[in-house]
């Protein structure tokens, strides 16, 4: 069995896809064809390396639900795992920087705001 040669594509190059999928002028699948370009992740994975816009690394979600509601719903709830990971890293930076800078960052609920 003879397997395919793996393309190297220059850095100029995988920058100027890019660049032309950013601007508008064509699809992803229109610069594989374009360019013969094989493979489904190297336009993604140069879009996170050289893209001038923040491109999230695409996780397999496994085959979608047959109820779309359903799909909805579970992206949301791991939408929100997510966040209340960020919150919990958020308040344990706060907690830190209270106790290392000897400071109140976070208001205290019933005290007053300080009239200037």
């Amino acid at each position: 069995m003879k397997l395919a040669p793996v393309h190297q594509y220059s850095e100029a190059f995988k920058r100027q896809v890019v660049s032309e999928y950013e601007r508008g002028l064509y699809t992803k699948s229109q610069l594989q064809t374009l360019y013969n370009i094989r493979g489904h992740s190297c336009i993604p994975r140069w879009l996170v390396k050289y893209g001038n816009f923040t491109y999230e690394r695409q996780l397999s979600k496994g085959r979608p639900m047959k109820d779309p509601q359903k799909q909805k719903i579970k992206e949301l709830e791991a939408a929100l795992a997510k966040k209340e990971e960020e919150l919990k890293v958020f308040r344990k930076f706060i907690e830190i920087a209270e106790r290392e800078l000897k400071i109140g960052i976070v208001k205290k609920s019933g005290s007053n705001q300080s009239r200037e």
